[in-house]
Formats: C-alpha cells, sequence, structure tokens
C-alpha cells in the first residue's frame, strides 16, 4: 500500500517500544540544575549540529582577535533586496509591504533569528504596588511602581512578576507622551532595587562595563520630565533571565513548562520585547498617558531589545536605539568586531532563537552555515520600524563605546533600510542608498532631518549625550509643545 507523501513513517511493533521510550524521555527531561553549557548542548542535538566556529576574542591581542580591517570586513557585501519578494517581484506600493514583503521578513526574523511569541502566552493582570508624590529636578511628579503577575497556573512552580514603574509629570491637562526604558532607574521613591552586577557600576545591569564619568547633561529622566514626558522603566530580568540557564525559566521557561525550548522558540531578547509590549497594555489603560506616543529605549543588550520591540510591536510610536551592536542594528554579514559567532556560543546564545545557532555551525547533519546563510539582515529589522520614528545612537571608541559594536556596520544597516521609510512617506537620512560605499558621518554630526536618524556622540557606552537631540526631534514629528505644564 502507498502511503500518502505527509503521512507518519510506518513504525513496526519492533520500534514501537523504543519510540514511546523516546517521546517519555523527551517529556521527562529535568532541568531543574541546568546549566547554559546543558541547555545549548540539548540545542545543538535538536538542530543536529556537531560543532560550533568559535567567536572572535574582543581580546586585540588574543590569537583568534576579532576583525578591525575594512578591507577584510565585507565577506558577504551584498544584503538581502528590502524590497523585493521572495518571488523576486519589486516592491512597489505601501500596500505590498504591508500585506506582502513585511510579512515576509517578519517570518524569517521569527523562525531563523529572534523566535516566536507562542500563541498560547499566559495573561497579564497588572496592579499598583505603590504611589509616591516626589520632585524631579524643578518639577513635581506622580510616580507608580507595578507588578505584573503572569497567571501560572499552568505551572506553579515557576512564577513571573514584571516590574515596571511609571512617573508622570503631576497635574498635567492632558495625557503625555511616554518614554518606556529597559533596565532604567527612577526617582528613589518608586524605584524597586537595583540589581548587583560583577564588574558593572549600580545601576547599570545589562550595559556593559562601566562606563566614563556621567554627561554634564541632566539625567534623561529630568530633561524628559522637563519636556512634558512621562518615563516608564521595566526590569528585563523579572521577564527573563539573561542566560542560558534560566531558558527553562521566566516567560520562557513558563510557557514551555520547564522544558527546553524548540528551534524556534523565542529567547531572551524577544522575550524581554514582550514584556515592554505588556507594559504598554497596562499604559493603555493609564489616562495620563498618551498611549499613541509611547517610546521604548535600551543601551547594548537592551538596545537590541529595544529594536526588536519597535520592530514587532507596531503599537510603540518612537525608538531610541543606544550602541546595539551584533543582534541589533549591526549587520550579522558584517567581519567586524562581535560576529553571529559570538551569539552562537553558550555566553549568548540564549538571547536568540534556537535555530540562529545554525548560522555558527561548522559541522553538522546539514553540513554547515555562514552568517551569508542567513535569510534577514539588520537593515530589515529597522526597516520593520518604517514609519514610525527610529533614532540609531552610537557612542565613540575612545570613550568606552568598543569598535567590537561595528558602529560602520550598523550605518550600513541604516541605510539599506533608507527605501522602505520612504516607500511609506518618511523622510530618510539624506544620504545615497548605496550601503556598499555608506560612511558614517562626523561625530556629533547628526542626521536628524527625517523619521529615520542617526547621531554619534562623543561619549561612551551609554545613550546620555544624544538625549538632547533625540528630544525635540521627537517632539518635532509628534507635534508635541515640549514643555512640562
Amino acid at each position: 500500500m502507498k502511503r500518502a507523501a505527509n503521512s507518519l513513517p510506518a513504525i513496526t511493533p519492533f520500534a514501537i517500544p523504543i519510540f514511546v521510550a523516546a517521546l517519555f524521555a523527551q517529556s521527562a527531561v529535568d532541568t531543574k540544575n541546568w546549566t547554559a553549557d546543558d541547555d545549548h548542548q540539548n540545542m545543538m542535538q535538536q538542530l543536529g549540529i556537531k560543532a560550533l566556529r568559535p567567536g572572535p576574542s574582543g581580546n586585540e591581542s588574543a590569537p583568534n582577535h576579532a576583525n578591525y580591517d575594512e578591507a577584510t570586513a565585507n565577506p558577504y557585501p551584498d544584503l538581502p533586496a528590502v524590497l523585493t519578494l521572495k518571488n523576486g517581484k519589486k516592491v512597489t506600493t505601501a500596500a505590498m509591504w504591508w500585506n506582502q514583503r513585511r510579512p515576509e521578513i517578519v517570518e524569517d526574523f521569527e523562525r531563523e533569528v529572534i523566535g516566536r511569541v507562542p500563541k498560547n502566552v499566559p495573561k497579564v493582570t497588572w496592579e499598583v504596588m505603590k504611589t509616591a508624590e516626589a520632585q524631579v529636578g524643578s518639577h513635581a511628579v506622580f510616580g507608580k511602581q507595578l507588578i505584573g503577575h503572569v497567571d501560572n497556573s499552568s505551572d506553579p512552580d515557576i512564577k513571573v512578576d514584571i516590574q515596571m514603574t511609571v512617573v508622570v509629570p503631576a497635574g498635567t491637562k492632558a495625557p503625555v507622551p511616554v518614554m518606556m526604558m529597559f533596565g532604567g532607574r527612577t526617582i528613589p521613591e518608586i524605584a524597586f532595587p537595583a540589581p548587583v552586577f560583577p564588574g558593572r557600576a549600580p545601576g547599570q545591569a545589562g550595559r556593559g562595563p562601566a562606563g566614563p564619568p556621567p554627561s554634564a547633561d541632566p539625567p534623561a529622566l529630568e530633561q524628559l520630565i522637563a519636556d512634558g514626558w512621562g518615563v516608564a522603566t521595566i526590569a528585563p530580568n523579572s521577564v527573563q533571565l539573561d542566560n542560558g540557564a534560566g531558558l527553562t525559566k521566566g516567560i520562557i521557561g513558563l510557557v514551555n513548562k520547564g522544558q527546553p525550548r524548540k528551534p524556534d522558540d523565542w529567547g531572551a531578547l524577544r522575550a524581554w520585547a514582550w514584556g515592554a509590549s505588556r507594559g504598554l497594555d497596562y499604559l493603555e489603560t493609564d489616562k495620563a498617558v498618551n498611549a499613541k506616543q509611547v517610546g521604548i529605549e535600551g543601551v547594548s543588550r537592551y538596545g537590541k531589545a529595544a529594536l526588536i520591540t519597535m520592530a514587532f510591536d507596531t503599537r510603540f510610536a518612537v525608538v531610541l536605539i543606544g550602541s546595539s551592536g551584533e543582534g541589533g542594528a549591526k549587520l550579522h554579514r558584517r567581519n567586524w568586531g562581535e560576529a553571529v559567532e559570538n551569539l552562537t556560543g553558550t555566553g549568548e546564545y540564549h538571547w536568540m532563537a534556537g535555530n540562529f545557532l545554525k548560522y555558527g555551525a561548522s559541522d553538522a547533519s546539514f553540513g554547515s552555515k555562514t552568517p551569508g546563510d542567513l535569510p534577514v539582515d539588520a537593515h530589515e529589522l529597522i526597516a520593520l520600524c518604517a514609519p514610525r520614528l527610529t533614532f540609531v545612537s552610537y557612542g565613540v571608541p575612545e570613550k568606552g563605546d568598543a569598535k567590537w559594536l561595528d558602529h560602520e556596520g550598523s550605518f550600513m544597516a541604516a541605510v539599506a533600510s533608507q527605501p522602505v521609510f520612504r516607500l511609506l512617506g518618511d523622510k530618510d537620512l539624506g544620504v545615497p542608498d548605496d550601503y556598499h560605499t555608506a560612511k558614517m558621518p562626523g561625530v556629533n554630526v547628526g542626521l536628524l532631518d527625517g523619521q529615520l536618524a542617526w547621531r554619534q556622540h562623543d561619549g561612551g557606552h551609554t545613550d546620555a549625550p544624544n538625549w538632547k537631540y533625540f528630544i525635540p526631534w521627537a517632539d518635532k514629528f509628534l507635534h508635541h509643545s515640549g514643555a512640562a505644564q
């Protein structure tokens, strides 16, 4: 009897016990004491990967140090065409973008790069834990500390409570725009205790090593409040831990009931973005907030998360992407500084979908793959933000914003995204579209005339020096009066 092409393969009576035992073993994985190495190895086995290429070292004196030679920085010089459908047809209208090309790009990112948000993610119920009246600079504010309780009835052993604070100018006559910040700090009266990370300054969780002395500018919170904005901060680690061992815990572990991820399951970056979206759900119920003018911001790994949040949740109106590097605004295909192979190693793989490991594989059942095999790249992630306000921010290596981040490769990605912004009626960076020859403008030279913006400030691994440029830029396009009432 001929078996249908889509039917299951025949299982002989002899094979049935083995088949059942394999299923049972898979469903009975004890992950309570798993390390990142255990989880990483499990994903390699699922994908049939025997060996991964090691990522380059950030130590320039190491034998395997990262490349910083522009002559060899573009081994895969041609990017996927952002306005060409998979069938080869050119995208010429906004309708073609929204109905055909954008869904293609979203599918590729979800399957191969950042993972899918499961359809059965539990409901989040927000609770105000504390309120406070305080001063930020010379302005009175009202603050709230909130917990987003995630329904864990499917697995009571895993508890997820999203930590968020919201601060708005006091006594405003109309709803205010709000900037949501990943890992940021708010006023002491309502702030959650800051986690302590070895080698990082207090309040710098997830933002890399302690940076240079603070900017002479007022803190971002103070600048925003003075301009009539509100500020929300969300704690990423309260959504999903920032390590591979945590993938069977947090929101990812809760949905999977403590079991290992499947290859297209979401990673930590997508989980953090999901958490920000749930925060926006709450802000949509807050009468003090103009929910149509909520932005998202982050630096370093949280810059990656901010870009992903903006790309996949079209309710966000504006994004400030700080020093995001590989996995963020930097082109995966670039051979400069941090590489795809760093993101497929045990230290960072948890940010990504399991399938992303394939692109660092040197020996696997499918052979090997390289960054050049990725179906998408960072320019398309930036393009998913169009036509909304998108500001790409970097500092300078001399002050601590390391060459590792590939500032030039991020500028190339922004340039390559320009056609989508223009197609949707926006003004772009105002430079030619040829990313092959694109060169960054000078330090402190902002390209701020369009809805897509770029500025490399003269500070370190922070976006602090760019807030005084970001705020009036956003005000202009959002038609915000720019003064606290």
